[in-house]
């Protein structure tokens, strides 16, 4: 039986569900070269490319302690370090044009206007499919999540990158809300086209040896097998009050994670921490979905989200 894995994403046209999370990823450069050195898969093998977080100006990140191991996952604080969108343009966007696969460029800011003028920048480059609004990372100080937690600022960030584009206009959501609900519908009033739920979950980790935080903001974001039920009920539960599609993230690394998500009521899914222990991952779920759709007779994957519980 032949199996239809192609979705649409608000606009944006994917062979399969499947992208990957900001952030896990790079732009992709160096999983590409390890995949083609096993001769197995390249980058249009995913459905969309989602990049690393570019911001207006070079951002240097957070100091000290990045990234710390969990019982069930990872703790990060990187910071959202990037080299600005003019170095993005000219170095890797110049090579992911030449990928073959659809590219969603990871959008940051610590003001609205600065936000809409990556979009801005952006739209002069032909190899930008769509845009992901990150209004919800917790390792930054400024900007990031503080927009998430309000409607109205979330609202205010689309409305402003709404004006600069025609693309898909994703907005990435944080999980750190009473209700991630009000947080969705004020976005998609604004203007989005799909949503990304989740961005890791806020925690710490202390050091019991120095008695001291193991990273320097206190902060950091949680990612992984552990936040997975968190991810799912986010994403069933906007599912149930907003009419525009979500990409769903948080845990995935099998397939039976990826049915769990588009059963909750997404469309596609992000694979994100299970790249670090196996980078091979989101290439090998495209195959093992088709298999699983073709043994549960599924003709055509949207039908899953269709049949959402």
């Amino acid at each position: 039986m032949s199996v239809n894995l192609a979705v649409n994403l608000g606009g944006l046209g994917m062979k399969n569900p499947y992208t990957v999370a900001s952030g896990t990823f790079g732009s992709g450069r160096e999983y590409a070269e390890l995949w083609a050195r096993h001769d197995q898969y390249s980058l249009n093998t995913l459905g969309a490319l989602t990049t690393k977080g570019v911001s207006l100006e070079p951002w240097v990140g957070n100091p000290g302690v990045r990234i710390a191991e969990t019982a069930s996952g990872m703790l990060n604080s990187i910071g959202l370090q990037n080299p600005g969108v003019e170095h993005f343009c000219h170095h890797d966007l110049v090579w992911l044009s030449s990928q073959d696969v659809p590219v969603i460029v990871n959008v940051s800011g610590h003001r609205s206007n600065e936000y809409a003028q990556v979009i801005r920048r952006l739209e002069q480059e032909a190899a930008v499919a769509a845009y992901e609004v990150n209004i919800s990372c917790p390792n930054v100080d400024s900007g990031g999540m503080s927009f998430g937690t309000d409607p109205d600022a979330a609202a205010e960030v689309v409305v402003a990158c709404r004006k600069e584009t025609r693309k898909p206009l994703l907005v990435k959501l944080t999980p750190n809300v009473t209700d991630i609900t009000q947080i969705a519908c004020a976005v998609q009033e604004a203007g989005a086209d799909a949503l990304s739920l989740i961005n890791t979950v806020a925690g710490m980790a202390i050091d019991p040896l120095t008695r001291t935080r193991v990273f320097e903001r206190g902060v950091a974001g949680l990612s992984g097998p552990a936040i997975k039920p968190v991810a799912l009920l986010a994403v069933y539960r906007t599912a149930q009050v907003v009419s525009i599609p979500i990409l769903g993230m948080g845990g995935i690394r099998t397939v039976t994670d990826v049915v769990e998500f588009l059963l909750a009521g997404a469309t596609a899914v992000a694979i994100g921490t299970a790249s670090f222990g196996d980078p091979f991952c989101a290439p090998r779920l495209v195959a093992e979905l088709a298999h699983w759709c073709e043994t549960e007779g599924v003709r055509c994957v949207s039908e899953l989200t269709r049949s959402a519980i």
